[in-house]
């Protein structure tokens, strides 16, 4: 759980960097691999729904999202939904949390929840303030510029920056852009003055097609008065993108030994966790009826990242793709090596 003491955006340098939230991306697991690569100034959790933390039933779930390790400070909770009283019951929960009304997900946008809340701005307002009233600490937005429509930000982003939030990050592009267009850059001066205009105080982040910290750089000396620089898909490209390192292939590939180390520490500890519990249940097991722990299957999704740029890399990540477990993984790795080698 999270527990944050103090505001941690008070003590965050100039052109501060962030690892945007993603969703099915950054879990405790990659987020310790990122903080090992070179870490950035703030970390997002992935998205926790309020709703399931409110119910008896989704609660596991939602705390194992919000898990943090060691060394992950400063890390805010990214908390997504409709309803205003559960978004108050999570943050009387938590420290220190921001709000995704942004996520362009289909099925999150379905129930109302992430960049859908574009379009009930008042059920959007009244969710802020339930959760700003449950909580000691500030409340930051993550956001778009608007749900169909450019325009739309210049009244949702005003209407935002009148709640006094501590933070807002704005994407820029709308939810029906996706990321099919560049992000609208031009539109940050814009950004800039209706923050000035409208609440001073509260730390303008942008995100966006940001690749890595040379180019939040280049943005900040050409768009002054941008507090903070959030990177997303950029760590897929390089997870050393908040420094100024260009990894070796060794060196990935110490990265995904790490990532593998730590994923098997996090799956032991969670099955440690189900089966010390006094209610255990079905629920606990999977279809093999084996304690459940974390899911095999999305650790693949990672593969990419650090298979990448070299030759033969297509061939490996290939292979990696076929092994059910992270013993093959390793397995196939080890031969990999071998072969090459002796090449």
């Amino acid at each position: 759980m999270i527990r944050n003491m103090n505001n941690v955006w008070d003590k965050l340098p100039a052109n501060f960097t962030v690892l945007a939230p993603m969703e099915g991306v950054t879990d405790v697991v990659f987020r310790q691999v990122i903080a090992r690569a070179g870490r950035p100034d703030v970390f997002f959790t992935e998205f926790t729904n309020v709703s399931s933390f409110a119910s008896e039933e989704g609660r596991e779930n939602a705390l194992e999202r919000l898990e943090v390790a060691t060394g992950e400070s400063p890390i805010i909770a990214q908390i997504w939904g409709k309803n205003p009283e559960h978004f108050a019951k999570l943050a009387s929960a938590l420290q220190e949390l921001g709000l995704n009304m942004g996520c362009p997900d289909r099925h999150v946008n379905r129930t109302g929840g992430g960049a859908a809340m574009i379009q009930t701005p008042d059920l959007a307002i009244e969710c802020i303030r339930q959760a700003k009233q449950a909580t000691q600490l500030p409340v930051s937005v993550k956001t778009r510029l608007g749900y169909t429509r450019v325009e739309e930000f210049q009244e949702w982003i005003p209407l935002l920056l009148r709640e006094g939030l501590v933070a807002l990050t704005v994407h820029l592009r709308t939810r029906k852009e996706m990321s099919k267009v560049p992000a609208h850059y031009e539109l940050i001066p814009k950004l800039v003055e209706l923050r000035d205009q409208n609440a001073p105080q509260t730390k303008l982040i942008i995100n966006g097609d940001i690749k890595d910290v040379k180019m939040s750089r280049a943005l900040a000396s050409q768009y002054a008065g941008v507090d903070g620089w959030m990177i997303g898909r950029g760590v897929f490209e390089n997870p050393y993108c908040f420094t100024d390192h260009q990894p070796t292939k060794a060196e990935l590939l110490d990265l995904l030994n790490l990532h593998l180390d730590l994923f098997n520490q996090q799956d032991q500890k969670l099955k440690a966790q189900r089966v010390a519990k006094t209610n255990f249940s079905w629920k606990d097991l999977d279809k093999h009826g084996n304690i459940r722990g974390l899911p095999y299957e999305p650790l693949k999704h990672y593969f990419k990242i650090y298979i990448h740029g070299f030759e033969g890399a297509s061939e490996l990540r290939a292979r990696l793709m076929e092994a059910k477990n992270t013993t093959e993984v390793r397995r196939v790795l080890a031969q990999w090596q071998q072969i090459t080698e002796a090449c």
